[in-house]
């Protein structure tokens, strides 16, 4: 198993990272030529070709663009500063504006260059991923969603609707790109921690496959962002105006799913190798869609097993800044808040990976764990249980049925208390101080809804509640935090960016055509391992989001070795699966490496 070389992958990947650092660095390699179709402003028009003021007067004179652009070739590095500096005026201007303008304002900014240039919106993601993932992916992409019937200017990604029922195997057929590698779909019915957005949870899937486009280097050419619309319920959308969606209540029952099944057909019908990601469907669809698909077609649910993943990874960090073995996981005492898609998609992950550790059955190895829900601790007692929470519920002579998480806390003295609740606040002061009886001594602390406003308490909060000693992690961003004794208390974003990239870019390199609990787990064990002992011991959990490449390329191969372990891999393009067999660890990684798109431009040539 990954844990037991913990130690000396942790120094191999400190090794490497040291030689990647966050430097912006343009690549000198010489890209082949592109053949276009188009002339002239055609060309300006079209994101994927269009180089702005890059194109070299050659190119000019051959693609009919002499006099369409002011004369001055600028070279993609003198492009990349002119549109840093103007972000940084941006940033100038808008001192003093309330956050949520000004994030908007980013957004809007990086949301024109995508229109007009996606090679070098690409390279500006990429090498600033640390400062703008935040803005076209959590937390900005929530207000997006938001007020997104009133932001969109042009579409990105396909639609389909209740009203499409029987047309969606032709529909399919009007995206315009041969090849689909990863497409990423909503129905908008949770996205995130803001309720039914309706259609305007578009903004999700397009923010995601930005993720994968800059994360594991995923070609956007090939990714496909989907709104499935099946109505809303609600009611503030479905009187505005400008709402874009079908304005009737959401389908339910069988007739919601026929939705899903006809576009899943459709999908994979065109493109059999791609990978479906499942995205903010609500808890009960978020299931029931995964259980439906996970054995028939490529897919996975990132609410579900990526935030599993990410979390895992965090709790096994935990025991390692215990200064325990990681074997000790099988005896620490979690307490979950939250019963959704994620809260028991966490909880679900980490009892599979202490079974494994101690070889025990499941229902045994759930002992340990402590769901609570919005009707407090749940137990044998409770009516109309969810069928997801059933194995976690407590014997009432334990701890009585629907006990709040001070009680459950004070009761049980849990090594990790973890959120996923989506209530912002809810790990209030006396939850924060009843969590210095901890019976570790590092207790944990993971309040990793979003967006920030859902955060089920602050950094600051954190640490000045429960300690100093504490390790903490959020799903959103928030500032290390200074304490009284002249130390860092570390704030670990616990992102789903640490491992869907590398689950989506792994899988579709190995050619599985499904995702299995065991790539899922290898996943979760190779970030969990990627921190050297020194860093954990500091609390710090999870890497530098600078080195995101490099992270999405080590946790892709482990899933790649998973499938071929797993003896599902077929292989991709010229690599058959006796080839992924043959390969080493380090021979993944490479290969993994070196399918990862990078933004360079290149030689348009004309061809009618």
């Amino acid at each position: 198993m990954m844990w037991r070389n913990i130690a000396g992958f942790s120094k191999a990947a400190a090794a490497v990272r040291r030689t990647c650092g966050s430097r912006r660095c343009f690549s000198t390699a010489i890209p082949g030529p592109c053949i276009v179709h188009k002339r002239g402003a055609d060309i300006l028009h079209d994101p994927w070709f269009n180089k702005d003021t890059g194109f070299p007067l050659t190119e000019r004179d051959r693609l009919g663009l002499r006099g369409l652009l002011p004369p001055r070739v600028m070279s993609c590095e003198q492009q990349y500063d002119r549109f840093i500096e103007s972000f940084h005026s941006l940033e100038r201007n808008t001192q003093g504006q309330p956050e949520n303008v000004v994030s908007l304002a980013k957004w809007r900014m990086l949301n024109r260059l995508h229109d007009r240039n996606e090679t070098l919106y690409y390279r500006v993601l990429i090498d600033n991923i640390k400062d703008f993932a935040p803005i076209i992916y959590t937390p900005t992409v929530g207000l997006v969603c938001q007020n997104y019937s009133g932001l969109y200017r042009r579409p990105r990604g396909m639609y389909f609707s209740a009203k499409d029922k029987g047309e969606m195997m032709s529909m399919i057929y009007n995206w315009p790109a041969q090849q689909v590698d990863m497409i990423v779909i909503t129905d908008g019915s949770r996205i995130l921690g803001l309720g039914d957005l309706g259609v305007q949870g578009i903004g999700i899937p397009i923010g995601k496959l930005d993720m994968y486009v800059a994360a594991a280097g995923i070609n956007p050419q090939r990714v496909l962002p989907i709104m499935l619309d099946v109505g809303t319920n609600n009611e503030k959308l479905l009187q505005n105006d400008l709402y874009l969606g079908v304005r009737q209540p959401r389908l339910e029952g069988e007739e919601y799913l026929e939705i899903i099944d006809e576009f899943m057909e459709a999908a994979f019908t065109r493109w059999p190798k791609a990978v479906v990601q499942f995205e903010d469907f609500q808890a009960k669809w978020a299931f029931q869609t995964l259980e439906r698909y996970r054995k028939k077609f490529c897919m996975f649910n990132d609410d579900v097993q990526g935030t599993a993943g990410v979390a895992l990874a965090g709790l096994l960090g935990t025991v390692r800044a215990q200064g325990r073995p990681l074997s000790d996981f099988v005896n620490q005492k979690i307490v979950v808040v939250g019963a959704g898609s994620a809260g028991l998609g966490v909880t679900k992950m980490a009892v599979q990976a202490v079974a494994r550790m101690a070889g025990i059955s499941e229902i045994e190895a759930t002992k340990n764990f402590y769901l609570i829900d919005k009707d407090g601790l749940v137990t044998t007692e409770r009516t109309k249980l969810d069928p997801g929470a059933v194995p976690f519920a407590k014997n009432p002579a334990e701890i009585r049925e629907g006990a709040s998480i001070v009680e459950v806390v004070k009761k049980v003295r849990p090594h990790v208390l973890l959120g996923l609740s989506g209530v912002g606040g809810i790990f209030h002061e006396e939850v924060l101080k009843a969590m210095r009886e901890s019976d570790s001594c590092k207790p944990a602390i993971f309040a990793m809804s979003n967006p920030t406003l859902n955060a089920e308490c602050t950094a600051v909060d954190a640490f000045k509640h429960a300690g100093g000693n504490i390790v903490f992690a959020s799903g959103s961003p928030f500032e290390n935090v200074e304490l009284e004794n002249g130390k860092v208390g570390h704030v670990n974003q616990a992102n789903n960016m640490y491992l869907f990239p590398g689950i989506g870019l792994g899988t579709l390199l190995s050619g599985a055509r499904i995702v299995t609990d065991g790539m899922l787990l290898a996943a979760a064990e190779c970030l969990a391992s990627y921190m050297t002992d020194e860093e954990v011991q500091k609390g710090v959990l999870y890497p530098s989001i600078n080195n995101i490449r490099h992270i999405t390329a080590e946790v892709g191969a482990a899933v790649l070795r998973a499938a071929v372990s797993d003896d599902i891999a077929e292989g991709h393009g010229d690599v058959g699966p006796k080839d992924l067999g043959h390969m080493s660890k380090e021979d993944t990684v490479n290969y993994i490496t070196r399918h990862m798109w990078y933004p360079i431009y290149s030689p348009l040539v004309h061809e009618k």
